[in-house]
């Protein structure tokens, strides 16, 4: 003969299933848990925190899940006044994690919203005592100097922030045409005085050359010499070739008496 299966007890142990699965959770590696017991902080039954499984008071406790992951946020564009008074729109990037869960629920409403508005003040701040030549050449201070503060502020939170990265910086039309005249300016400054010191020691070297060809006179020749043959090979050339005074100054001596005794 079958038995009869109570419904009452089937309806008892459905609900116990019920029960256990709500309040059984399973944490990844990168999950930590904060669980609230009658309002206040408190441990899981089994697995504490996570990672792991992790089981609770159903209908009692109340658990909120926290990622440990480093996340990337866009910092949206700032307008800036950089020292120099020059108006600039600059964006960055934040890279921030939760080190500890229960300040970052507990202590700050939505961490989230509250790194990014602190990244968006700092930025502001930051940039606005800096001059224009430093946000362009000096990011690397800059970032140093953002990720700092804003890793002081969002500590009490439980935020580290690990990086801060100045994205872009965009100029107005008018800065843009100023810069790229004085990048153009710098560029002909250097043209004209790497040309001037080519000028210069070409000069020097021609002077010790002059110094050694006046301790030889033959040598003077044979470079004139060598000019001269130099110029010969384009045939169309027409060549005037001077007779130095000493090739001819025999004959004229030789010259000199008949004419003294002409009438």
């Amino acid at each position: 003969m079958e038995a009869i299966v109570n419904p009452t007890i089937v309806i008892i142990i459905l609900g116990l299933i019920a029960l256990v699965s709500k309040g059984f959770y399973v944490l990844r590696e990168y999950e930590r848990a904060v669980i609230f017991r009658f309002g206040r902080l408190a441990r899981g039954l089994v697995g504490a925190n996570g990672p792991g499984v992790l089981i609770i008071l159903p209908f009692i406790d109340k658990l909120v899940r926290v990622s440990l992951r480093t996340v990337t946020m866009d910092v949206p564009p700032q307008d800036v006044i950089t020292k120099d008074n020059v108006s600039v729109k600059v964006n960055a990037v934040i890279y921030f994690r939760v080190v500890e869960a229960e300040k970052a629920i507990v202590d700050v409403e939505d961490y989230f919203y509250a790194t990014s508005m602190m990244a968006q003040t700092t930025l502001r701040s930051v940039l606005g005592q800096s001059h224009l030549d430093d946000l362009l050449s000096k990011r690397d201070e800059i970032n140093a100097d953002l990720q700092r503060i804003i890793d002081q502020a969002t500590e009490p939170w439980g935020i580290k922030v690990t990086a801060v990265e100045v994205k872009n910086v965009d100029l107005p039309q008018e800065m843009q045409r100023a810069i790229a005249r004085q990048a153009e300016a710098e560029r002909e400054r250097r043209s004209k005085v790497i040309h001037a010191e080519g000028e210069y020691q070409a000069s020097q070297r021609l002077a010790d050359a002059a110094n050694v060809l006046s301790q030889n006179p033959t040598a003077i020749q044979l470079r004139y010499l060598e000019t001269v043959l130099s110029i010969a090979g384009d045939k169309n050339s027409t060549i005037l070739f001077p007779i130095p005074i000493d090739l001819i100054q025999a004959f004229v001596r030789s010259q000199e008496p008949k004419d003294s005794k002409e009438p």
